[in-house]
């Protein structure tokens, strides 16, 4: 077994700290410094885009020092603010993007649900 991943990141209150980087971290590379209670982990982007704008963005995300909220994995999802009149063609092109993304929010959900399992097995 290898050991864990680990990264050193900037704090604005504790200064450089080292932290275990789990393997669905998309990494920590140009990270603005913030406090030690906001530093997180945040997995790869998976997007809505709907003629040029986003629509949705979810990713696997970790709080690990949250004081207020869960520290456990879970899935940020930011949803967009599309509000325009489409015509039929385009609302049959919105339809088809966010049946695919259902798809994609699906296969994180079975993600999710795999990490926290194995979490607890530790």
């Amino acid at each position: 077994m290898s050991a864990p991943r680990t990264v050193t990141v900037p704090t604005l209150d504790q200064g450089n700290i080292t932290i275990t980087e789990p393997a669905w971290c998309a990494g920590h590379d140009g990270d603005q410094p913030q406090f030690r209670s906001d530093t997180g982990h945040l997995g790869a982007p998976h997007r809505a885009d709907f003629d040029g704008d986003e629509l949705a963005f979810a990713a696997l995300a970790q709080d690990p020092f949250a004081e207020h909220a869960d520290r456990s994995v879970g899935v940020l999802v930011e949803m967009g603010q599309l509000a325009r009149a489409l015509t039929p063609a385009e609302l049959d092109g919105l339809a088809a993007v966010l049946v695919d993304y259902a798809g994609t929010l699906r296969r994180l959900a079975r993600q999710l649900s795999a990490l926290r399992t194995e979490g607890e097995g530790r």
